[in-house]
């Protein structure tokens, strides 16, 4: 146990280290595509996502404990960082799922459809990587994936995909898994500068958070618990997307 507090603490405060690092070279190098207009009016960067990301990434890979669970947190996290950044620097105004569904069949390939497709499918190969059995593995596949999109549904006021985290990441770290620190000190990080409305996480940090939260809860649990987890998370998904068509729709 006193081992895998030590590897949670080095990968939490890897990542933190890391985070505000990568967040102060980029702001250093600000461009206008990653710039946006906040709820408030106020003009925000989004680079605290990559930030997050890589030090996500550098802590996880310091605070796994076996090969499967590196390369399932760092694929994870990776995939959903690279999804996320694409449609943040690409995405259009449309919301839910069915609407880009909608317009992959009608030909267009929107980039939620490339977050849908991308982050689904990296969340099966890490289910794939840190499970046994096929059922197992597409349950953790799931967790991953619903996990990315919980953290990201979740981000819509400062600091609240951080916090988030934060909150989903504690209880890993208390369950004896060192990795599940790495996203917990990447959001501390930038929380201060979350809620202060100097930066936003944007989709490339919340899916990255999200996905690496979701490995670590695939990692801990074995098919009672994803099941629990996958359907709560399916759940939470489609209400997401019922709330972006109403918001669509005319009064």
């Amino acid at each position: 146990m006193i081992g895998n507090l030590t590897r949670a603490a080095v990968a939490c405060g890897t990542a933190a280290a890391a985070a505000r690092a990568v967040g102060a070279v980029l702001r250093r190098r600000r461009r206008p595509a990653w710039e946006r207009t906040n709820h408030a009016g106020r003009t925000v960067d989004l680079y605290a996502g990559p930030a997050v990301a890589a030090g996500t990434a550098v802590g996880a890979a310091l605070g796994a404990v076996t090969r499967r669970e590196r390369g399932a947190v760092l694929l994870a996290t990776l995939a959903g960082a690279a999804c996320g950044a694409y449609d943040d620097v690409r995405g259009d105004h449309r919301r839910g799922f069915c609407a880009h569904l909608g317009a992959l069949r009608d030909g267009e390939v929107t980039s939620g459809a490339v977050k849908l497709f991308g982050i689904g499918a990296a969340g099966l190969a890490a289910g794939a990587l840190l499970k046994d059995r096929p059922l197992d593995k597409v349950l953790a596949g799931v967790v991953v994936a619903g996990s990315a999109h919980l953290v990201n549904l979740v981000d819509v006021r400062p600091g609240r995909a951080a916090l988030t985290a934060i909150a989903l990441g504690t209880p890993g770290v208390a369950r004896g898994l060192p990795f599940a620190a790495a996203p917990l000190g990447a959001a501390a990080a930038v929380l201060a500068d979350d809620l202060g409305e100097r930066t936003m996480l944007g989709d490339a940090g919340a899916h990255a958070l999200g996905a690496a939260l979701g490995t670590a809860v695939a990692a801990a649990n074995g098919r009672p618990g994803l099941v629990l987890h996958a359907v709560a998370l399916v759940a939470a998904a489609a209400d997401g997307d019922a709330v972006s068509r109403r918001a669509r729709s005319p009064m």
